[in-house]
């Protein structure tokens, strides 16, 4: 593990805290912790970390707030750490710029899984074009961004042209949640019909195309009341990863 990833524990709860940092630590990351929201902010704007874990029920400062912020100058991979377990406190955590979010109670190895998908995404995001460049790859599924081309399998697959905009981005945001209305404000303009029914109806179209049982996809996971997320692809460290999660 690069010691030198460097992880930012916003939360009040001590127990918890402790925990992350605890877990987090034993795995050579670098570990601050602030215990309220506004000693929080200072930490991140002193310190820039690679990663930030917040939770959103802080004494001072309630945590969207928080993300809002930081949102308006730096891309830091966001993950919040929360007992709401409401969708719409998902959506608006994750319409707010958060990367995932995670509801307490949690383990451990759900907390290393979730951070090691932000932070491949943050570094992807600090390479500037690389993720447009390069194609998709991910268990016989490849998307060529720069042709607009999809294989399944090598055989092609034949997307509508809305089709392509959403699988492209649902691809090129691979492992994380997409929120319905980021998705309809990204494929169809930020002034768009809010209404999922013309979403759905093209995710019905496109599982048909991509996935062998619609009914169990493989590719494009659905959170229930709040988004899509597509199979994380095997891009790891600059290199196409072997192994298939």
């Amino acid at each position: 593990m690069n010691t030198k990833i460097h992880i930012i524990i916003i939360e009040d709860e001590k127990n918890i805290c402790n925990f992350m940092a605890t877990t987090l630590s034993t795995q050579g990351y670098k570990i601050s912790t602030a215990s309220n929201g506004k000693n929080g902010l200072s930490l991140v704007t002193s310190v820039c970390p690679d990663l930030i874990l917040l939770d959103l029920g802080l004494p001072d400062i309630d945590g969207i707030r928080i993300i809002r912020e930081i949102r308006t100058w730096a891309s830091i991979p966001i993950i919040v750490i929360s007992a709401r377990t409401q969708e719409q406190e998902k959506v608006l955590a994750l319409d707010s710029g958060a990367d995932d979010y995670i509801t307490k109670p949690f383990g451990p190895a759900e907390l290393m899984a979730r951070i090691r998908t932000a932070l491949r995404h943050g570094s992807r995001l600090n390479t500037g074009s690389l993720l447009a460049l390069r194609a998709y790859q991910a268990d016989g599924l490849v998307i060529n961004f720069e042709k607009h081309l999809i294989t399944l399998n090598g055989e092609d697959i034949h997307l509508t042209q809305v089709e392509y905009k959403i699988v492209s981005l649902l691809a090129q945001n691979s492992g994380r949640v997409m929120t319905y209305d980021s998705i309809i404000s990204n494929v169809w303009g930020p002034y768009a019909d809010d209404n999922n029914r013309i979403l759905r109806v093209n995710m019905a179209n496109i599982r048909r195309k991509l996935e062998k049982n619609p009914a169990e996809p493989h590719y494009i996971f659905t959170e229930i009341g709040i988004g899509y997320r597509m199979l994380e692809d095997n891009f790891v460290d600059g290199k196409t990863s072997d192994h298939q999660d």
